[in-house]
């Protein structure tokens, strides 16, 4: 497995022709000085841009017209003096010069417009390029030249892999051959999917034509899970994720949960920036990038920070200084990172692996993650290739249906005493007849109402609620059987439509109970009737979730770690078996919702304000009671990186310990005995 760096700067340099004086004010004692203020240990740097500029000398590209100098030559010694490890960027999916040159390369949607950021002419962006196209071979040849030119670089850094459904001639002779129609979507993304296959191919190669062992990681903003199938192509991960840009705070949790169970090291992706990539002069505060370089520690990542020079190739002295207090912290804590493995006791099936779906917001596989998060309940994400039998429970979220493939190894699963999750469609055949498994309850379709509520039996239900809840999504309809009911399904009086509404939203409940259930026990398995993680994570609801948290935590029995933590806290927890050691994370950071749509004017990105998550203030919990089961002797317990010894207590296999106070981050490291 190729080991990466832990303190990285992905050093974005998209620089437009109408700028003069690029790299003028480059000097290498200064580029230095920042890299050492930064406590950085591995930079990106560009080979090529998105506007297509290269930024050395080239006989494949173009330099940008107003560099006088081998701006990359210069950054790369300078790095390697210092012992500062370098990758070389190239922009794969995007080239400005390519596409003025050769318009008919970039690609082209089935209604004849040009797909990506710049659709019509006269819109400010960067051009899409085909990789069905001759395009492909222009980027593999500067790959080649680049990897030719800096055999000391230490990988390949391509951005922006996408291939949309394109309609170019190239494309068009591509359908032709595989015997495609064009005027079929499910035709035109099979195409789409042969150019991307043949992009991972051939770049890849290009960029390994010197070393086998070239890294490379190819770059989409979002790691699909449960397309393993390009791998292959990887030589490690990075998981972008710019919380203020579009992310959220709990996007990363969810990504780094599934990539840690992959045979591959992986980067957390986060920025300086305010707002998202390009952003010149915008600066989050530095206990936000604190408590994001931590949670990428805490979930088992390497940390990645985005800057973007100045067209001039000066540092700039407050990003880096930003960045070094959040990296000096990181560089602390390094031994208690590194070689870990994630313990959990649920391993979240993941409706986008099992479903194929691309999308980076799954709302079934975000609201449950959402709600493990705010329940400290330990888990991994999975896809269907992944060993279950290391988990207590596996959780099906909301619109996981059943082929056989994954019947079987779920089956065989529980036949090995393991535990089942179902919500929603979950756990139905994949034609919808009916549950593939004994739930304890017959099945009587699909609810007609919408909503519906639920009065959970007195152990599931919330600490506030003692009548019927309001549930957002339809429910499936179960009366028990052989199996325990969880609590009541109660209908509305009728659905709102234009004959019939009632009030502002939807009507109230009937006061009697329907007759089906809202969710069933029996043995192994548990099933709720409503798809409660999509409900969460459209709702947010807190009952909803104590009901959901409630019903988890009746299945699982004993849990590894239980913490009486608030719900904005997390909590995870990495065994490093080599140091006979486990270290509990805790995090904790007040986020506070900030900005929102304006219309700001064609200079911005969006030519809108957005809602913004802001980190300012760290403020400390005190108090945090856990009880930890980790299966081993404990003989003592530090706080790091203090290295402070505290007091704790066992009994009957479980460790007890208080922590008195701590803000952003603590690592609690239990030691155990030989």
């Amino acid at each position: 497995m190729h080991q990466l760096r832990f303190r990285q700067v992905h050093l974005d340099f998209h620089t437009s022709e109408a700028i003069e004086g690029i790299g003028s004010e480059f000097d290498k004692t200064q580029w230095q000085q920042a890299l050492k203020t930064g406590h950085v240990d591995l930079i990106n740097c560009f080979s090529k841009c998105h506007h297509g500029w290269s930024y050395h000398a080239t006989k494949v590209g173009k330099r940008h017209p107003h560099l006088a100098f081998d701006l990359l030559t210069e950054q790369i010694s300078a790095c390697k003096e210092i012992g500062v490890n370098v990758q070389i960027y190239i922009s794969a999916g995007v080239d400005g010069v390519a596409s003025y040159e050769h318009p008919e390369w970039r690609e082209v949607g089935a209604n004849g417009q040009y797909t990506g950021w710049a659709r019509e002419i006269t819109t400010a962006g960067f051009h899409k390029m085909c990789f069905n196209s001759p395009y492909l071979d222009y980027l593999c040849e500067q790959i080649r030249e680049a990897v030719a030119m800096y055999p000391q670089a230490d990988g390949v850094w391509l951005d922006i892999i996408f291939q949309y459904q394109c309609c170019c001639k190239w494309c068009l002779a591509v359908m032709d051959e595989h015997a495609l129609d064009p005027t079929i979507e499910a035709d035109r993304l099979k195409c789409a999917r042969i150019g991307l296959d043949r992009y991972y191919r051939l770049s890849t190669a290009a960029c390994r034509c010197l070393r086998a062992d070239m890294p490379v990681f190819h770059n989409s903003g979002h790691v699909q899970r449960g397309r393993r199938d390009i791998l292959g192509y990887f030589s490690h991960l990075e998981l972008e994720s710019l919380p203020t840009g579009g992310w959220g705070y709990d996007y990363f949790p969810i990504q780094a949960k599934y990539c840690k169970n992959l045979p591959l090291d992986f980067v957390g992706m986060t920025g300086k920036f305010h707002t998202t990539w390009g952003e010149f002069g915008g600066y989050k505060h530095p206990n936000a990038l604190r408590y994001e370089c931590a949670a990428m520690l805490a979930y088992g990542a390497k940390c990645s920070v985005g800057d973007q020079l100045h067209p001039r190739g000066k540092m700039d002295p407050s990003t880096y200084e930003l960045i070094g207090a959040a990296y000096a912290e990181v560089e602390a804590k390094e031994p208690w990172c590194r070689d870990v493995e994630n313990i959990a006791d649920f391993g979240l099936l993941s409706a986008a692996a099992v479903n194929a779906d691309e999308a980076r917001d799954v709302p079934a596989d975000t609201g449950a993650a959402r709600i493990l998060l705010e329940g400290h309940l330990l888990f991994d994400v999975l896809d269907a290739e992944m060993d279950f039998s290391k988990y207590k429970v596996i959780i099906l979220p909301d619109e996981v249906r059943i082929d056989g493939p994954l019947a079987r190894k779920l089956n065989a699963y529980l036949a090995g005493g393991g535990k089942l999750f179902l919500t929603g469609e979950s756990g139905l055949a994949v034609d919808g007849a009916g549950f593939i498994f004994d739930i304890g309850a017959s099945y009587h379709g699909r609810s007609q109402y919408l909503p519906d509520y639920v009065l959970p039996g007195e152990s599931f239900r919330p600490t506030f609620v003692n009548s019927p809840m309001v549930m957002y999504l339809s429910s499936q309809r179960i009366k028990a059987t052989t199996g325990r009911s969880l609590g009541a399904v109660y209908d509305p009086y009728f659905n709102r439509s234009f004959r019939h509404f009632c009030s502002h939203q939807h009507a109230p409940a009937r006061p009697e109970p329907s007759g089906f259930d809202c969710g069933v026990h029996n043995g192994n398995v548990m099933y709720l009737a409503h798809p409660v993680f999509k409900i969460y994570r459209a709702m947010g609801a807190v009952a909803h979730r104590q009901y959901v948290v409630n019903a988890l935590r009746s299945l699982l029995g004993e849990p590894t770690v239980a913490t009486n933590l608030p719900s904005t806290a997390r909590l995870s927890m990495m065994r490093q078996e080599k140091h006979r050691r486990d270290v509990l994370h805790l995090l904790y950071a007040n986020t506070i919702s900030r900005g929102g749509e304006i219309e700001m004017g064609a200079g911005t990105f969006t030519g809108k304000g957005w809602l913004v998550e802001v980190i300012e203030e760290l403020l400390p919990l005190r108090n945090i009671n856990l009880q930890v089961r980790p299966g081993k002797t404990v003989c003592k317990v530090t706080l790091e990186p203090q290295g402070r010894q505290i007091d704790f207590k066992c009994s009957n296999g479980t460790t007890e310990l208080t922590i008195e106070e701590f803000a952003c981050h603590q690592m609690v490291v239990l030691h155990y005995s030989a």
